[in-house]
């Protein structure tokens, strides 16, 4: 028989075997928390693939469907091409043989271009666009400035009688545009006639089958158009630059480009300049997503922003959509507040002490129609209640009325001479043209010869004699009789109220002149 083993060996066979246990045990839970990890990190590789997938099978479809409708689009564009090119070849049949007629009947004319109404007003322009006589066409609606309402809703419907309407009316505005040609005569604005006419011109030249996405002008007639537009842009550095440009001359160059169909995208940047510089016009929100400006509309509505033309930029927000990244309501409270501190700035200026009052007055009601006015038009009246505004402009134009009235003196009211003589003769002041006060005779006071745009002073009443005989009083110290009122005063405004522009006008105490009828 074998013999027992000691404990004591037993003990040092057994150790070494359980210690190996224990590392062996450690590491198969190493492996499998790295397994687990491993795992997990597989699965979130293999969802961001899935979804990255996706995203591209999304893009993928959506550029298979935009390249689908660009083909449907270019094949219809291509199809309608023999229909449009028909229906204009129809249209200038028509037309050339009516202006051939036109000029083979004996009609004639109205010589002094009078019209009575409506009616009369679209024949003349009918004849005149039959015959093709430009020159005529232009003297005709600059002379009629006072019309222009119906010179707009008449003008289309005249031109749609051209035998080549686009070409028509780039010869009608030649005088002024792109250079003016007026010599010793420049100086009336006609930028107004421009933009009428070329905004007539677009529903008649619009593709009759597929629209405003395609303009039916030769190739010609858009070769013109882009030389008469660089010759523009040349004349802008003898202009002085963008800064000096006239407004009503950047309005009728864009819209050109809009109407011919010759925007640039190499020009994008001067358009956005051309754009901010004269934003106050009314259809420069229009004209800017017309020229491919509106992803850029952000950017141009916080550039308007910081100078301080806050009521320009919620005109362009509306127009493209962005009113909820800038909300009107604040926007018109800066622009009114910007108002009222432009018009305190007025009050402190030492050089306009004689007309501080008037001018910064005028400022203030400026501000308020404009902000009513947008109030009105985007019918913001829950969010800001115009009619607080309304009562602060009532009561500037009651002060500004109340401060045109002269002082009520009483007619009976006698004064004697500052030195304590007698009375002067009741009849020396309609003999003399003057009064007695206790008060020196007042100085002359003559208006800046700047100044035109008020009544010139009345000149000075003469000086009282020292002294009078010992007659009474006149019973109307003043020289002109009860019942006429006395002329304005050398320091007095017109009465008539100001015509301001809807908006615009911040950089001064004044708002721009310019005639609204024309702009929509």
């Amino acid at each position: 028989m074998g013999s027992i083993p000691d404990p004591g060996e037993l003990t040092e066979l057994t150790q070494p075997s359980f210690d190996e246990f224990q590392r062996q045990t450690s590491l198969m839970t190493s492996c499998t928390l790295l397994w687990k990890e491993l795992s997990d990190h597989m699965n979130s590789l293999e969802q961001n693939l899935m979804r990255q997938s996706e995203a591209l099978k999304r893009k993928i479809e959506t550029l298979d469907s935009e390249t689908k409708a660009s083909l449907e689009s270019l094949k219809k564009r291509e199809l309608s091409i023999e229909d449009s090119v028909k229906i204009a070849m129809n249209r200038v049949e028509f037309h050339t043989r009516a202006a051939v007629k036109t000029l083979n009947d004996d009609v004639e004319d109205n010589p002094d271009g009078e019209v009575d109404d409506g009616d009369g007003l679209l024949q003349l322009l009918k004849s005149t666009c039959l015959k093709m006589e430009a020159k005529e066409l232009w003297n005709f609606v600059t002379g009629k400035k006072k019309e222009i309402d119906l010179l707009r809703e008449k003008i289309p419907i005249a031109l749609s009688e051209c035998v080549d309407p686009a070409r028509f009316v780039m010869e009608a505005i030649s005088e002024v545009f792109p250079i003016d040609k007026r010599g010793n005569e420049r100086g009336n604005d006609l930028g107004w006639a421009c933009v009428l006419i070329l905004e007539s011109l677009i529903p008649v030249v619009v593709d009759p089958v597929i629209g405003k996405s395609r303009m039916l002008v030769t190739p010609s007639v858009k070769e013109k158009a882009n030389e008469i537009a660089e010759t523009w842009k040349k004349s802008l550095e003898e202009r002085g630059g963008i800064e000096n440009v006239k407004t009503p001359d950047v309005h009728t160059f864009l819209q050109h480009l809009v109407t011919f169909g010759i925007v640039k995208k190499e020009d994008l940047e001067l358009y956005r300049k051309l754009v901010v510089g004269s934003a106050w016009r009314k259809q420069m929100p229009k004209l800017a997503v017309s020229l491919g400006l509106g992803y850029k509309m952000p950017d141009m509505i916080e550039e308007l922003i910081s100078k301080g033309q806050q009521l320009d930029a919620v005109h362009f927000t509306y127009e493209v959509g962005l009113v909820d990244k800038f909300p009107p309501v604040p926007l018109l409270k800066a622009f009114l507040r910007d108002a009222k501190k432009a018009a305190s700035s007025i009050l402190e200026d030492p050089n306009n002490v004689g007309r501080a009052a008037q001018l910064a007055a005028r400022k203030e009601q400026s501000a308020l129609r404009a902000v009513i006015k947008c109030i009105e038009e985007y019918k913001l009246d829950a969010e800001f209640s115009p009619e607080n505004l309304k009562k602060r402009l009532e009561q500037l134009e009651k002060t500004k009325t109340e401060k045109r009235k002269p002082a009520a003196v009483p007619a009976n009211k006698r004064t004697r001479a500052s030195n304590g003589g007698p009375m002067p003769p009741a009849k020396a002041g309609r003999l003399m043209n003057a009064y007695v006060s206790s008060f020196p005779a007042p100085p002359a006071f003559v208006r800046s010869p700047s100044h035109t745009q008020y009544p010139a002073a009345v000149p000075a009443y003469p000086s009282p004699p020292a002294m009078y005989g010992s007659r009474s009083p006149p019973t109307n110290p003043y020289a002109y009789p009860p019942e006429a009122a006395p002329p304005p005063l050398a320091g007095s405004y017109p009465g008539a109220p100001m015509n301001y522009p809807a908006y615009g006008g911040y950089g001064n105490g004044l708002a721009p002149a310019y005639q609204q009828a024309y702009y929509r």
